[in-house]
């Protein structure tokens, strides 16, 4: 791998993405940044692994805004949720990417604004995998004119069971194309990716990948399953601040939403059955602190960019270790400190273990906030 790079000034970047950046506060690339950026510039597949919140969505952003300047073509972004496709066209709004054109192609709203989006053949193409297939299917959509693809959270994707749909999307990009995953692990082969077409892919990586953030400070309250509510409401009284908590399902999400609310704390939900509009006045809310408490199911753990959540409270222990990675990894963002605490019942010890397995050591155990009730 060739060596990171240092400064944004060792990369051929035109004066306007300089600019952008410079209007972004980026001074310098983050780790994934300055190993990433450089060869996707050069044109060269890239199979690209970080902890989340290392600025990932710069790391190709910037290369396919500056590759399509002046190469035509066009591009297209998969990501797994609708949160995290509109995280990805914040950003390449901020670094250019309006000037050029992009439109954003996903479910929950209507088809009609996004069939007009992709008639005026956007330079980027932001999409969640079945909305994008249902555009294909309609025929509003075209990807002939792509020459770059990324795949953003390529690991959750495929453990959302989109791997149907993203076939489908393959067959319809051109056969001669670069192509950039991003995930949070990579398998050690690339043949797991065969599928993608990949071309001599330049493997990068940073960090501890698919740990937490080293800021944040996690915990464990071993608590029977029909006490959590009560000690969610004691620490949510005891920890002002932005606070993050995620059920397990959408019924529960709604469940703990008017507890809290009923308990006398501003407090909004975001799962699959609120529409877009809903989904994005929570988040939209979450960082304007109208409410200091969003309860999500895991479709919020990727595509929440919120810088200064306090404490992530996992109400239900993750089915699965790499979804307690990025739940944890919405706190501690950008080099800041920050809180993560999980509820075990006895009934997921086995959910703890495996978690405490990865992590290399057992999580400490909680200190109850006072006042709390005996045995909650």
């Amino acid at each position: 791998m060739d060596s990171p790079i240092s400064s944004f000034e060792q990369l051929p970047l035109s004066l306007a993405m300089h600019e952008a950046l410079s209007a972004c506060g980026y001074r310098t690339p983050t780790p994934i940044q300055a190993v990433a950026i450089a060869p996707a510039l050069a044109g060269r597949d890239v199979l690209g692994a970080a902890p989340t919140g290392t600025g990932k969505t710069a790391a190709f952003v910037i290369p396919i805004l500056e590759r399509l300047r002046t190469g035509g073509g066009s591009s297209l972004v998969l990501a797994p949720t609708r949160e995290l496709a509109e995280q990805i066209a914040g950003w390449a709004h901020k670094l250019g990417g309006s000037r050029l054109g992009t439109a954003l192609v996903v479910g929950g709203v209507g088809f009609g604004p996004q069939v007009d989006a992709l008639r005026r053949k956007p330079v980027m193409i932001i999409a969640t995998p079945g909305r994008l297939v249902d555009h294909l299917t309609r025929r509003t959509a075209s990807l002939e004119r792509v020459g770059i693809l990324v795949l953003d959270e390529a690991d959750r994707m495929l453990d959302m069971g989109f791997r149907p749909q993203l076939a489908r999307i393959v067959e319809a990009l051109p056969r001669q194309r670069q192509t950039l995953l991003f995930s949070a692990t990579l398998p050690q082969s690339n043949r797991e990716f065969a599928w993608l077409g990949l071309r001599d892919p330049q493997r990068v990586g940073v960090g501890e990948h698919a740990k937490p953030p080293k800021k944040a400070m996690q915990d464990v309250f071993m608590v029977d399953s029909q006490q959590k509510t009560s000690l969610l409401l004691s620490l949510i009284a005891s920890g002002p601040g932005h606070m993050l908590v995620f059920a397990r399902t959408k019924h529960r999400a709604d469940r703990l939403t008017r507890a809290v609310r009923a308990a006398g704390h501003a407090a909004q939900p975001i799962h699959s059955n609120r529409t877009q509009a809903q989904r994005r006045a929570a988040l939209e809310g979450f960082r304007r602190g109208d409410h200091h408490i969003l309860i999500a199911t895991d479709i919020a753990a990727r595509g929440i960019d919120v810088p200064d959540v306090k404490r992530v409270i996992n109400f239900d222990l993750p089915q699965t270790v790499e979804d307690y990675v990025h739940r944890v990894g919405r706190t501690a963002r950008a080099g800041a400190g920050g809180h993560a605490s999980s509820f075990a019942s006895p009934e997921e010890r086995a959910q703890l273990r495996a978690i405490e397995r990865h992590l290399g050591h057992a999580l400490s155990h909680g200190a109850r906030a006072a006042g709390d009730a005996r045995g909650v």
